[in-house]
């Protein structure tokens, strides 16, 4: 017989026992669902961990101060970040202090962190800004009190477009709102939204009583050059800190590229390890596809002696049988992957992640489904193939 014809004479079987195929194909379609579906959140997980950390800053090396959080005891200093910005391959440098207040407007009241920092900011931070402006140099160096919110901030206070250029209050000080700054989602611990930025002398003149920096952003103009520019700001602070050789450093310098890549690593492995998991009811529907494969030769003996015995090679009942087996777990596959697929967007949907469709992966459940087929189905077609005719006929 042609591969056509046993493929025929597979669903022609499959139509007599509907349930017992449907019920064989069960375990198959929810191994490939749960591979797909499990492999797919897993795979959004990553695409949303990889576009909020990217949305922190284009090739961001972050510097920390050793001391206080932007207070007198900080070991970094406005001189440091001036200073930065003469290396070479830096693209821009923002120095920050933090604080936290109270933020007032029209009766609407918020606490939420105060960032000081200087007109570089957004661009180092890679913020956009959504109405007004943002922080200008002259605001800067004249400490005036003006203020940009974060998206969130915004709506916490109820304030939108028609709100510039009125009045704000920080810590009970008025400001003045020049602008609102585009919403970006949470990427770490603390909502990048949620937060307030003026000119860094008015955090250190009225909120921190110091004048420390918390932590410095700079910006590297090339990928191809970050290492060379972490170097030479561990040189540059070194130097300007008076640390000896045998000094550790006074502050700690954080690569936005080094976090990105061991979070993605680290998606990746749970991935793999989630389809691990989910494709160990796979191998148990491979099991049952299996049993009644071995019941279907018990049950259709008296037809494998008259097929061998009108001429019929064991290779030929060996194939009709592996054919049988490879369509279950075929049909089970396509199934699997419609009803993963299914579950990978709700999923998605409900908690607020990217539906990850990779084609590859895909490809390689309906695969695996036709291997459990082709290895599960093997030895009950060998015990067809290996009927002695005389005795199958005989076979009540």
């Amino acid at each position: 017989m042609s591969l056509v014809d046993l493929v025929r004479l597979a669903f022609s079987r499959l139509r007599t026992g509907r349930l017992r195929a449907a019920l064989t194909m069960l375990g198959v379609i929810i191994g490939v669902a749960s591979v797909v579906a499990l492999v797919g959140v897993g795979q959004g997980t990553t695409s949303n961990i990889t576009e909020r950390l990217s949305s922190l800053g284009t090739n961001l090396l972050t510097i920390s101060a050793a001391g206080a959080a932007g207070g007198a005891e900080s070991t970094l200093t406005l001189g440091d970040a001036e200073a930065l910005a003469g290396l070479d391959g830096i693209a821009g440098v923002a120095p920050e202090s933090q604080a936290q207040a109270v933020v007032a407007a029209d009766g609407e009241t918020t606490t939420t962190s105060i960032i000081g920092t200087t007109e570089d900011y957004a661009a180092v931070r890679a913020f956009d800004v959504w109405q007004g402006t943002f922080l200008t140099d002259v605001a800067v160096e004249r400490n005036l009190r003006v203020a940009v919110l974060g998206a969130t901030t915004a709506d916490d206070l109820g304030l939108d477009e028609s709100s510039l250029g009125t009045e704000i209050t920080i810590g009970g000080l008025p400001f003045k709102l020049i602008g609102i700054l585009q919403p970006k989602g949470g990427a770490t611990f603390a909502d990048p939204d949620d937060q307030v930025m003026v000119p860094i002398g008015v955090v250190h003149k009225y909120l921190t009583g110091g004048d420390g920096v918390r932590t410095i952003g700079v910006s590297v103009a090339e990928q191809d050059q970050m290492t060379a520019v972490q170097s030479g700001i561990t040189t540059l602070l070194r130097a300007r800190h008076d640390l000896a050789a045998a000094d550790d450093d006074d502050f700690s310098i954080f690569d936005q590229a080094q976090l990105l890549e061991t979070a993605s690593s680290i998606s990746g492995t749970l991935t793999l390890l989630l389809g691990g998991i989910a494709s160990i009811s796979l191998v148990v529907g491979g099991i049952g596809i299996m049993n009644i494969m071995l019941v279907s030769v018990r049950e259709r003996t008296r037809e494998i002696g008259i097929r061998k015995a009108v001429g019929a090679r064991g290779r030929d009942i060996l194939l009709q049988f592996l054919i049988e087996a490879l369509t279950l777990s075929g049909l089970g596959g396509i199934l699997g992957v419609a009803v993963g697929l299914g579950v990978s967007a709700l999923i998605a949907r409900i908690g607020g992640i990217s539906f990850a469709f990779s084609p590859t992966t895909l490809a390689v459940a309906l695969l695996f489904s036709l291997a459990v087929g082709i290895v599960f189905g093997v030895w009950p077609a060998r015990q067809a193939a290996r009927l002695d005719p005389i005795t199958a006929l005989r076979y009540e």
